[in-house]
Order: C-alpha cells, then structure tokens, then sequence
C-alpha cells in the first residue's frame, strides 16, 4: 500500500536510515487518526520527513489514500500500538519531535494505568528523541492534562516549554476541530530533552 511503512523486522530495533532520508529531520505522529495533522504538517514541512503511527488498519488505508493524492513524499504511516512503536522499535536519538494529540483519556479511575503518558513511557520518549527534541502533548481533557504534567513532573528529565496557541504552525486534529466546535478548549504540554554537553 502506497504510503504505509512496513518494517523488515517488528521484534528488533530499527535503523534511522529505514525511517527517514539521511540528514532529514523526522516527526512521529502517534495515533495519527485520519492523517489530518500528519498530511498538513508533511505539506507545510517539506524538508522533514513525518512517520505516522495507528493501530485500526481502516484508519490506516484512509490516510495510506490520501497521502498518495496529496503526492506527499515525505509522510508515510506504520500500522501498530503507538507504546510498542517507541518502547521496542524506533532508534534512539532518532526523533526530533513526537505528537500526542488527543489521545483517549481513559477517564474512569480504574483504567487510568492504561493512559499512554506514565513515567515509562516518558523514559522511552526520551530515549527516542535527540537532545534537544520534542514531546508536544495535546488533550481537551483537563485531568488527564494535570496526569500528564504529574508523570513529567515525576520524571523530571524533560525541560518544560511554554506552548501559548498559534505560536507556530500547528495544524488542528479532527478531534480538536470537532471539541473545539463544542466550546471545548485545548490544553497543551510542550516538553525538550535537553541537549548535554559532551
């Protein structure tokens, strides 16, 4: 399928060079939805390359099909759970920014242990990115906002950013257009790994 990124192997490490063109920045957009954010950062970014991740193949072939209409060369999307993307397959140093954009919020206090922001997941977004990279977290849920700033918090290896709306180019979700039609506001977590001196 035009588009989807199919690893040789989803049980090692990937490569760099298996993701991205050499010397190109790479953005990570987990559960990229529809590919609404993932083809209009692709379109507006062209010296970058963008990897979308999402599980539901339905998904998958839908923004498979509008990247090739788009002649988007530069995005592409890998069907599998976003947690087993950066805990197992992705390099290290590999990324320079990764999106979370309105993921579910697992709401009821019992399934609150499987939201994707926790502390161990934090430490494989740190491994993942390069210093200096980007976590860029995105919900309309204000729990689930003040969890995520709690497990970065407990981290404490990540840098915090302020990240006031329209600082920079930053396409909308399908989700935050529809919560945003409801009167529903974003909250937005900007992190940085920080870049150490040798």
């Amino acid at each position: 399928m035009a588009g989807e990124f199919v690893p040789k192997h989803y049980f090692r490490r990937m490569e760099r060079d298996e993701l991205c063109r050499p010397d190109r920045p790479l953005e990570i957009d987990l559960g990229c939805g529809d590919g609404t954010f993932l083809r209009e950062m692709a379109g507006a970014v062209p010296e970058r390359d963008f990897l979308g991740v999402e599980r539901l193949l339905g998904r998958v072939k839908k923004v498979c099909r509008r990247i090739t209409r788009s002649g988007l060369e530069n995005a592409r999307v890998l069907r599998l759970e976003s947690r087993y993307s950066i805990e197992w397959l992705l390099p290290e140093a590999s990324v320079s920014r990764l999106h979370l954009l309105c993921p579910d919020p697992w709401p009821k206090a019992r399934h609150h242990r499987r939201r994707l922001v926790q502390v161990d997941f934090l430490k494989a977004i740190q491994r993942v990115l390069q210093p200096g990279g980007e976590f860029l977290f995105m919900t309309d849920h204000e729990e689930y906002f003040e969890w995520g700033c709690e497990q970065v918090d407990a981290f404490a290896q990540f840098e915090r950013l302020e990240w006031p709306e329209n600082s920079f180019f930053y396409p909308k979700t399908d989700f935050q257009m529809q919560w945003e039609a409801e009167g529903k506001s974003m909250h937005r977590l900007r992190c940085r790994k920080p870049i150490t001196e040798d």
